[in-house]
């Protein structure tokens, strides 16, 4: 009997192994986390820097408007101290009585114009010039009167105003003045400043006559 021979071959298959990330791998994963810090850090210096620059900006304008505020103060003085060197001297008291308006006064009071507008003050006001920090200041006076005229004859704002029909003391029971009346102007005082500053600023003075 012809015995036959089996041959059994084992196949042994090695265990596969995954290799761990090396160094460049890691490096190119911190290169790109670096990026993204970079850009958002050069966004928030962006931003800082812009609110920083609009807050300066804020205030410097409100400086400028607290400038041309305190200009306009001097434009009220020197409406009211021109109006009263008018009315104590009696070679131009009278004057007083129609409009000037080289001196931009005007003896009838007129309904509020639009104060913004260039055409209002043009050949109308009185301009002070420019001060030390470069505002320019104009005013514009008007009595507070219906009509021009003397202040007796038309209707005016004063204090104390004529009692009666007949007028001033020439009835019975009607009123009289006890002392000089006060009659009132309306100064009106534009100044124009710097980053195109605009004040429209509005006293009243009431003056005895």
């Amino acid at each position: 009997m012809r015995v036959s021979r089996i041959h059994f071959r084992a196949c042994v298959r090695e265990p596969t192994t995954r290799r761990a990330a090396g160094p460049a791998g890691q490096r190119g994963v911190v290169l790109f986390i670096a990026l993204i810090v970079l850009v958002a850090m050069t966004l928030a210096g962006i931003a800082i820097m812009r609110s920083v620059d609009t807050g300066n900006l804020v205030a410097g304008n409100m400086a400028f408007k607290q400038s041309s505020l305190s200009a306009s103060d001097n434009g009220i003085a020197q409406a009211f101290n021109w109006l009263t060197a008018t009315i104590n001297n009696p070679a131009t008291y009278a004057t007083l009585e129609q409009d000037i308006p080289a001196q931009g006064y005007y003896a009838v009071v007129s309904n509020p114009p639009d104060w913004t507008d260039d055409a209002v003050w043009a050949g109308q006001s009185f301009s002070i010039g420019t001060d030390t920090v470069g505002n320019s200041v104009d005013y514009i006076i008007q009595r507070m009167c219906d009509n021009a005229g003397n202040y007796t004859g038309v209707n005016c704002a004063q204090t104390p105003r004529v009692g009666g029909e007949a007028g001033n003391s020439q009835q019975v029971g009607g009123s009289s003045f006890t002392s000089p009346p006060m009659v009132y102007y309306r100064v009106t005082v534009r100044v124009r400043g710097a980053r195109q500053t605009l004040s429209i600023v509005q006293s009243t003075i009431g003056i005895q006559q």
